[in-house]
């Protein structure tokens, strides 16, 4: 009996973690007004918008160990994930209730727990604080032209055309894929390159490409969607090819990609970490073979949590490949 309540205690603390993080499988019963809005926010979906300033800031080449750039980092990190991702969960939460009502009525709008009029503040609220601290961060870089401002307008602009009508770019899977691994792989690189260096062409080029990547990592959130996707006629990959062919897409393209960025650091001598870019790229193969492969729809979240950490690990390598070469 104690170990059944044991039991069930962990499965209900799993479940409210869940819940706060904004992952899939969430109980719903929350009254806390600040836990509902933090819940809004997807914290789980910062992490790597977070990690993508490190690699601006590592392949700027002129990031150094002070207090003060580390504040500047935190304080664009801040930028990248809790106030532009959170406006973009919040958003796309917002324009998704219909059909989270089907795939996830335990979410925060779907369920009541919040009403539409919070819900519209909380996106404004994170959109004029996102574009202040951008304003900021551009006064302390000395930058003539307000580029993170702009890059802060720029990935307002795609998160509202991603979620909202008439374009709502994540009906069509190609396009909103593409949008979504985008914003979470070159947007807060070139923010974090912009910062401690300045942003060029080749680094724009590359992180788009680098991005095709992202479209793969992006498509694997498609799978716990495809009853409702399919009911709404969003045109998610899973929908449109179906569930196998889809998860081959997938891995193709997150896989090639990388191996394409290691050819390219090749190109430029950096052969090292080439080679350590090439190595990170096999235990995620293993995984998706193992998990993801096999059973997308039952495995997307064990695939995720198991190969993701390769691949953001990759992109911390080359954006130190690239700060080491002076691209």
């Amino acid at each position: 009996m104690t170990d059944k309540v044991t039991a069930t205690n962990s499965e209900e603390q799993g479940s409210k973690a869940r819940q706060m993080l904004g992952m899939k499988g969430a109980a719903s019963g929350e009254t806390n007004i600040w836990k509902i809005r933090l819940q809004l926010m997807k914290p789980i979906t910062w992490i790597p918008l977070i990690w993508g300033v490190v690699c601006g800031a590592a392949s700027s080449g002129n990031y150094t160990w002070s207090v003060e750039n580390v504040l500047i980092a935190a304080a664009c990190m801040l930028l990248s994930g809790p106030l532009m991702t959170g406006y973009t969960q919040t958003l796309n939460d917002f324009y998704d209730r219909e059909i989270d009502a089907i795939n996830e009525p335990y979410r925060p709008i779907p369920s009541g727990a919040i009403s539409i009029p919070q819900v519209v503040t909380q996106i404004l609220v994170l959109l004029f604080a996102s574009i202040g601290l951008s304003y900021l961060l551009d006064f302390w870089a000395g930058h003539e032209f307000p580029v993170m401002l702009c890059l802060t307008l720029g990935g307002s602009f795609v998160a509202y055309i991603y979620s909202a009508p008439p374009l709502k770019l994540k009906q069509n899977g190609w396009l909103g894929n593409y949008a979504l691994g985008s914003s979470y792989i070159a947007l807060p690189w070139w923010a974090g390159h912009a910062l401690f260096g300045e942003l060029n062409w080749t680094i724009v080029i590359l992180t788009l490409i680098y991005s095709f990547a992202g479209l793969g990592i992006a498509v694997v959130n498609d799978f716990k969607s495809v009853e409702g996707d399919r009911a709404l006629g969003l045109q998610s990959l899973p929908v449109m090819f179906g569930v196998t062919t889809a998860a081959w897409i997938c891995v193709i393209m997150i896989d090639t990609f990388q191996a394409g960025i290691a050819a390219y650091l090749i190109t430029i001598h950096e052969n090292l970490y080439a080679t350590i870019l090439l190595l990170l790229v096999i235990p995620q193969i293993v995984f998706q073979d193992m998990y993801f492969l096999r059973d997308p729809l039952k495995n997307d979240v064990k695939y995720q949590a198991s190969a993701q950490p390769f691949l953001v690990i990759g992109m911390l390598i080359a954006g130190l490949a690239l700060g080491h070469a002076g691209v």
